[in-house]
C-alpha cells in the first residue's frame, strides 16, 4: 500500500512534544525488494516537475564495514534505479551519503547494499524514506544531518552569543538525537529540529548560535517521534556549556567526554541461537548480550538460497524471517553492536531447512476498518458449536466433572462449527467474532484456551480437515466479517511454555500415582488431541515425570513426602506439580511469588493461580517468545487482539516491547491502513464502583490507553518499578485527560490520538453496573474523560467471567432488562459486545464457571450448539434469508429480533458508530446526542433510552426517528421526546432517511 507522508507542524506544542510529532515512516509492499534474484527492471527516475524535492540519505557505516555502499531507489510512485542502484560518497566519520531528485514525489523506498551479494533491504520490506535530510542506522530512520554543526570555530566578536549544549541519551536507547530549539525573543526550529553530533558513548553535542538572545527554549527528540520537552515545560537553557541528562540541567558545566575513554569494547557474541522453521519461515531467536555500556542492536546475517547474504538490524533478540524459499537451508549469525558502534564477533552459526508453502494461502488479509463499526459477538470455541465429533476430548476430569455423563467432553465446539454457523452471527447483525485464545493447551481442564502450553502452535482439538485456523479467518472475511483472537502474553500453563522453558521434574510415579503420571513415550509428544497408544490417553503426560531425582533439578525437597493427602487419600509429595515457590521454574523467565494484594505491585508480577505460570514480562528472552508466537497469527491476517489479564503487565512492557511489535508486524505484512485498525483491547479487570480502581492509576482500566509521559530506566524490570511508583504519587488528580469523546457543543471535532498507546480497554465500570442500564450509563460517562478515546471501549454486560457487579453467575435481570441495557450498549459510545447465547439468556441465573467440579451443562459456560442445530443462511447483516430446524426457532427470540434490528438501526447512522456525544442541554435520564462529521459525512443523532428527553440548543432542521419514522421540524433549536417505553428507544436523525427496519418486541 502506497505510504502517505505526515506534514509536519512547524513547532508543536509542549503538549503536543510531548508525545511527538509523528515522524515514524511506513513500510510499504516488498515487491520490488531488490535482493539478487528478485532485482526490478532497469528503470529511470521520473524526471523534475516543477519545484523538484530532494532528499539526502545518510547512512551509517562503522557496523556493516562493507567496502562499498549503493543506494537502491525508487521515487513514491516512480521506478527503481538500475540494481545495484547508485553509489554513495564519503560524507563524515562513519556515514556516507546521497542527494537523490525526487521530482514532485514526496519520499522514497530504498534499500543499500555492498555492490555484490549483500544487502540491507529492511527485513525484506525496503526503507520509506521521505524528503529533506535523512539517517538510516542500524535500522532506524531519523531525520538530521549527522555531519552538519562538527566543531565550530570559537566564537570571534560580533559572532554573537553562543550554547554548547551535551545531551545525554544512556537511558533512552536513542541511536541518534536532535535539539529543536527557540532563541529568547526568536524563532522555533522546523521539526525535528538541528541534528546533534555523537561526542562520547551516550552523549550527543550541538554548538548554537543565540545571536543577541542569552537563553533558549529548547526540547529533545530521537528523529522518530520520540521527545523530551522536559515533562512539557521544555527546557530554559543559558549560553555557556550545560549537560542535560534525566532530565537534569547543569548549566556551567565540565565537558562530560573530555576525560572519558573511547568507548573501544566491542559486547560479547549472542549466544543460544536457535532458527526453528515454520513452512517457509523462521524464527530465529538469541540471548541478550552484555556489554560495558549496553547493546543497541543486533546484526542478524542471513546466507542461504538465491538471493545471498542479507542483512537485518533487529532491536530485540528474535526475528521472524518470512517468504523464503521452499526446502532450502538457510544459516544465519548474529552480531552485537554498542552505543559507540562496536561490533561483536559473530555468533555460532544456527541453521534451518524451510518446509513447503502450505497448499492453501499461508496467510489472509485483515479487512482494516473502523473497529468501531462492527459490533462483537463473543464465543467459547470449544462450546459453542459442534463440527467435527472426532476432535472432541474430554481430558483427565471427564469423569470426575460430570461431562462423561452429560455425553459433553469439555473439547466439544471447534472451528469447523463456527464457520458452519458463521451465517447465524451474521443473521443476528454481528460483523466480528471474538474467539477464546487457539494456542495449544496444555492443563487438566483447558477447553477455555487460557493455559497456553505451545504458543506457535494451534489446538488440533479445534481444527478439522478443510477447518483449520486459516479457513475460519478466510470464510470470516468472505462474509465481511473480522476474527479477534484472545492472546494472553501474562502467563503460561503451569506445565510451562514449550520452546521456552517446560520443567521436567514434576511428580513421583509410585505405585499410588501410576494412574495419574503416564510412562514416558520416547517420541511420543503432547498435542491434545494424539492418542498415546500405551495408555490410550490424549491427554499424556509422560514427560512430565521422573521416576529419580533429575540432574540439575532445583525444586526444592524433590520427592520428599509433604504429609498432606490427596483427595483420594494418596501421598502427596514435594514438586509433584508446579508451583511458583516451589524453585521449578527459573527466575529469569517466570515469577516465583503468589499475588498478596490484587492492587499493588506484585499483582503485575506473581502468578494469578496454580494453573497459570506467570511469565517474566520485562525479561528479553520472554518477549520475543510471545512476539515472535504472536507475529504467526498476525500473518493469518487476524483483525486484532483481545489481550487476557493485560493488568498483569506494567504499562511500561505494553508501550515499549508488545504494542509497539504488533503494529510494526501489521504494518509490514498488512499495510498501515490496517495497522491503524488492527484492533487492540485489554482485560484490565477492575471490579469496583468507583472511577479508579481503589485509587490505584496502575490497576485502572483507563490507564492502559495513554503513553507513558515521563522517561524511564532503559531496563524493562527497573522501568516498571519506576513508572508504578511514579504514577502512584501522580494519583488520580494528575492523570491526563481527553476530549475525545466528547461533542463540542453539537460540534464534532478531529480526535488527538497522539498520546494513544495502542490499546483500548473493555469497560469494566459499564460492565460492573450492567445490573441496571442506567446505572452503567451514567457510570461510564463518568470515566469517559480519563480514557484516552471512550468511543473504543468495548461495552458488555456478562462474559465467561463475570456478570455485573462482579456476579459468578450470568446475567439474569430479566427480557425487559436485557433489552434496555441492548439498546443503550448500541446507541451510547463504544463497542456493543454480546457473550454467545445472550440473545437467548442463555443459561441465566446459572454460574459462570465452576472448574471440574460440576458439569459444564450446568453452567455459563454450557454447550450451545443445540439451539442452532439446522441449517441457516444469511444474505446480509441482520438479514436472515432462511433458517430450518432448532436455529429457526432461536431466531424468533425476542431478544433477538432486538439485537437485529438494534444492529440495522447503528449500521444505518453513523453518528451512533464512531461518534462523539454530549449530554449538554438535554434532560432525560438515558439521553444524550451524538455527532460524526468526516469527508461528505454528517451524522447527528438525538438519542433517548426508555425515558422522555427534551433537546436544547440543538440545530435547526427536520429529524427524522429511525426507529418509527416520526418527522419534527426543529425551527427553535428545541425537541422533546416522550418516553418510549422499557427496553425502546427514539434516535432522531437530523436530515436522516426515516426507519430502519421492522418493527418488532420492543424496538416499535
Amino acid at each position: 500500500m502506497r505510504r502517505t507522508r505526515t506534514r509536519l507542524p512547524g513547532r508543536p506544542s509542549a503538549a503536543a512534544v510531548a508525545v511527538g510529532a509523528v515522524l515514524g515512516l511506513l513500510s510499504v509492499p516488498s515487491a520490488a525488494t531488490p535482493s539478487p534474484g528478485n532485482v526490478p527492471s532497469p528503470g529511470t527516475v521520473p524526471a523534475a516537475a516543477t519545484a523538484d524535492d530532494t532528499a539526502t540519505v545518510f547512512y551509517y557505516t562503522k557496523t556493516k564495514n562493507w567496502d562499498r555502499y549503493n543506494l537502491h531507489y525508487a521515487p513514491d510512485g516512480g521506478s527503481w534505479t538500475s540494481a545495484p542502484g547508485v553509489a554513495m560518497e564519503t560524507a563524515c566519520t562513519d556515514w556516507v551519503k546521497k542527494t537523490v531528485t525526487l521530482g514532485t514525489a514526496e519520499g522514497l523506498q530504498a534499500t543499500f547494499n555492498d555492490g555484490s551479494d549483500t544487502w540491507d533491504n529492511n527485513s525484506g520490506e525496503n526503507y520509506a524514506l521521505g524528503t529533506g535530510n535523512i539517517t538510516v542506522k542500524d535500522g532506524v530512520i531519523a531525520h538530521s544531518d549527522p555531519c552538519a554543526g562538527g566543531e565550530d570555530p570559537d566564537p570571534t566578536p560580533g559572532d554573537g552569543n553562543r550554547a554548547t549544549v551535551y545531551y545525554s541519551t544512556r537511558t533512552l536507547g536513542w541511536t541518534t538525537a536532535n535539539i529543536h530549539y527557540q532563541p529568547a525573543g526568536g524563532s522555533w526550529t522546523t521539526v525535528p529540529g538541528a541534528g546533534m553530533q555523537a561526542a562520547c558513548a551516550g552523549w550527543w553535542k550541538k554548538d548554537v548560535d543565540l545571536g543577541t538572545a542569552t537563553s533558549m527554549k529548547a526540547a529533545f527528540n530521537n528523529g522518530n517521534g520520540v521527545w523530551d520537552n522536559n515533562k512539557g515545560a521544555d527546557y530554559t537553557l543559558p549560553t555557556g556549556v550545560t549537560t542535560v541528562s534525566d532530565n537534569t540541567v547543569t548549566e556551567d558545566a565540565d565537558d562530560p567526554c573530555a576525560d572519558e575513554v573511547p568507548d573501544t569494547q566491542a559486547p560479547t557474541a549472542p549466544a543460544g541461537v536457535t532458527a526453528r522453521a515454520d513452512g517457509v519461515s523462521v524464527v530465529l531467536t538469541w540471548e541478550p548480550s552484555t556489554d560495558d555500556t549496553g547493546v543497541t542492536t543486533y546484526q542478524v546475517t542471513r546466507t542461504g538460497g538465491t538471493e545471498g547474504d542479507v542483512v537485518t538490524d533487529v532491536g530485540s533478540t528474535v526475528l521472524s524471517d518470512t517468504d523464503l524459499e521452499e526446502r532450502t537451508a538457510y544459516t544465519y549469525t548474529v552480531r552485537a553492536v554498542d552505543a559507540a558502534g562496536n561490533v561483536s564477533a559473530a555468533s555460532a552459526a544456527a541453521t534451518a531447512t524451510t518446509g513447503t508453502k502450505p497448499p492453501t494461502p499461508a496467510a489472509g488479509k485483515p479487512l482494516a476498518t473502523d473497529p468501531r463499526k462492527d459490533p462483537i459477538y463473543f464465543v467459547l470455541t470449544a462450546r459453542f458449536n459442534d463440527g467435527d465429533g472426532s476432535n472432541n476430548r474430554g481430558g483427565s476430569q471427564h469423569e470426575k466433572s460430570g461431562n462423561a455423563a452429560n455425553e459433553d467432553p469439555m473439547f466439544r465446539g471447534d472451528f469447523k462449527g463456527l464457520v458452519d454457523k458463521l451465517d447465524y452471527i451474521k443473521g443476528l447483525g454481528f460483523s466480528a467474532v471474538w474467539i477464546t485464545p487457539v494456542v495449544l493447551n496444555r492443563s487438566d481442564y483447558d477447553y477455555h484456551g487460557y493455559h497456553g502450553y505451545d504458543f506457535y502452535k494451534v489446538d488440533p482439538r479445534l481444527e478439522s480437515a478443510g477447518a483449520s485456523y486459516q479457513d475460519l479467518i478466510d470464510a470470516a472475511h468472505a462474509k465481511g466479517m473480522k476474527i479477534y483472537q484472545d492472546v494472553v502474553y501474562n502467563h503460561s500453563s503451569r506445565w510451562g511454555a514449550k520452546g521456552l522453558f517446560t520443567p521436567t521434574v514434576y511428580g513421583v510415579r509410585d505405585s499410588q500415582w501410576s494412574w495419574y503420571y503416564d510412562e514416558k513415550q520416547p517420541g511420543f509428544e503432547y498435542d491434545g488431541l494424539t492418542v498415546d497408544p500405551r495408555s490410550g490417553k490424549s491427554y499424556y503426560n509422560g514427560d512430565l515425570w521422573s521416576t529419580a531425582e533429575p540432574s540439575g533439578n532445583t525444586c526444592v525437597n524433590w520427592g520428599t513426602p509433604t504429609g498432606a493427602k490427596s483427595p483420594e487419600g494418596y501421598t502427596l509429595y514435594n514438586c509433584q506439580w508446579p508451583s511458583p515457590t516451589s524453585g521449578m521454574f527459573p527466575k529469569a523467565l517466570y515469577h516465583n511469588c503468589w499475588i498478596g494484594n490484587w492492587e499493588g505491585e506484585d499483582s503485575r508480577s506473581c502468578w494469578l493461580h496454580e494453573d497459570l505460570a506467570d511469565f517474566d514480562t520485562e525479561n528479553a528472552q520472554v518477549q520475543n517468545y510471545l512476539i515472535g508466537a504472536y507475529d504467526k497469527y498476525i500473518d493469518m491476517g487476524v483483525d486484532g487482539f483481545r489481550v487476557d489479564t493485560a493488568v498483569h503487565i506494567p504499562r511500561t512492557t505494553w508501550n515499549r516491547r508488545f504494542l509497539p511489535a504488533i503494529q510494526e508486524r501489521v504494518t509490514q505484512q498488512h499495510g498501515a491502513e490496517a495497522a491503524k485498525n488492527f484492533f487492540v483491547f485489554g482485560e484490565v479487570a477492575a471490579f469496583v464502583n468507583d472511577k479508579w480502581n481503589r485509587g490505584s492509576v496502575n490497576h485502572s482500566a483507563q490507564f492502559y490507553t495513554w503513553k507513558e509521559r515521563k522517561e524511564y530506566s532503559a531496563d524493562d524490570a527497573k522501568a516498571a518499578l519506576e513508572m508504578y511508583e511514579y504514577e502512584q504519587q501522580q494519583g488520580t488528580g494528575n492523570q491526563p485527560t481527553s476530549t475525545n469523546a466528547f461533542l463540542d457543543g453539537n460540534t464534532y471535532h478531529a480526535p488527538d490520538h497522539s498520546r494513544f498507546s495502542g490499546m483500548n480497554v473493555i469497560d469494566m465500570r459499564m460492565h460492573m453496573n450492567f445490573g441496571d442500564a442506567s446505572n452503567a450509563f451514567h457510570n461510564g460517562k463518568d470515566s469517559d474523560d480519563s480514557y484516552h478515546d471512550a468511543t473504543y471501549n468495548v461495552v458488555y454486560v456478562d462474559s465467561h467471567d463475570y456478570g455485573p457487579n462482579k456476579s459468578s453467575e450470568r446475567y439474569t435481570g430479566g427480557t425487559d432488562a436485557w433489552a434496555e441495557n441492548m439498546s443503550l450498549m448500541w446507541t451510547f459510545r463504544g463497542i456493543p459486545t454480546l457473550y454467545y447465547g445472550s440473545e437467548i439468556e442463555f443459561r441465566k441465573g446459572r454460574k459462570i464457571d465452576c472448574g471440574p467440579s460440576c458439569p459444564l451443562a450446568t453452567t455459563g459456560r454450557a454447550y450451545y450448539g443445540a439451539h442452532v442445530a439446522g441449517e441457516v443462511r444469511a444474505s446480509g447483516f441482520s438479514e436472515v434469508d432462511s433458517a430450518t430446524g432448532a436455529v429457526a426457532t432461536t431466531l424468533e427470540q425476542p431478544l433477538v429480533k432486538h439485537v437485529q434490528r438494534l444492529n440495522q438501526i447503528r449500521r444505518g447512522v453513523p453518528a451512533l458508530q464512531t461518534g462523539q456525544y454530549s449530554t449538554d442541554g438535554i434532560t432525560g435520564d438515558m439521553a444524550f446526542k451524538r455527532r460524526y462529521t468526516a469527508g461528505g459525512t454528517d451524522s447527528f443523532a438525538l438519542v433517548t433510552v426508555s425515558g422522555g428527553a427534551a433537546y436544547t440548543g440543538i440545530p435547526n432542521g427536520t429529524y427524522r426517528d429511525a426507529v418509527t419514522g416520526d418527522t419534527r421540524t426543529v425551527t427553535d433549536g428545541s425537541l422533546t421526546v416522550a418516553a418510549p417505553g422499557k427496553g425502546n428507544l427514539r434516535v432522531y436523525v437530523l436530515n436522516g432517511g426515516g426507519k430502519i427496519g421492522a418493527d418488532g418486541p420492543y424496538l416499535k
